[in-house]
């Protein structure tokens, strides 16, 4: 699966805070690319993601101020648990595969056995992931969608020091998880 990035740049970001004055527009201009990729990490549906970064900000806008320290900590945290709400829903998730193996656009794959390998690698991944913890699965899909120690620490609500211990466990419950549900 390759990754979806973000197209804004740190210098566009630097433009934004400049020209725009409203706080939750700006808030929304620099944190909605991140909060589609975490989405994205997550769903492997670039149309689901963006449907959650949506949601996501709806509820942020109803109930937080944009001038928060925490608000994108709580982006952040809010992305992960939608998006793990999403693949709760194995029939909406399993109709996404089957369109997505039946698209005539996709270009022909030389090897069928690769590609359903690695779409049921991927459904394995997500299987496991609703089988953890919320908090592992989060604090492995935030790390995994490229923020920082801190970033994850903020989302999460704890220290920065802990960040890794987290990680570490959830890699390996992960691990556990995966090598519990694999056939022998």
């Amino acid at each position: 699966m390759q990754a979806w990035r973000p197209t804004v740049t740190h210098a566009a970001l630097g433009t934004i805070n400049h020209r725009v004055p409203d706080p939750f527009e700006r808030l929304f201009l620099q944190e909605y690319p991140k909060v589609v990729a975490i989405a994205y990490r997550v769903l492997a549906d670039r149309t689901a993601a963006e449907d959650v970064a949506q949601e996501v900000f709806l509820k942020f806008h109803r109930s937080h101020s944009p001038d928060s320290e925490r608000a994108s900590g709580w982006l952040h945290a809010a992305a992960v648990h939608s998006a793990l709400n999403v693949i709760r829903g194995d029939r909406r998730r399993a109709q996404r595969e089957t369109a997505h193996a039946l698209d005539p656009a996709r270009p022909a794959i030389a090897n069928p056995e690769r590609v359903v390998e690695d779409a049921e690698q991927r459904r394995e991944v997500r299987r496991a992931l609703r089988r953890l913890p919320e908090r592992t699965a989060a604090v492995l899909i935030l790390r995994h969608s490229g923020l920082s120690y801190a970033e994850v620490a903020t989302a999460l609500g704890i220290k920065v020091g802990n960040v890794g211990t987290l990680l570490r466990r959830a890699e390996e419950a992960m691990r556990k998880e995966v090598h519990r549900a694999t056939p022998e």
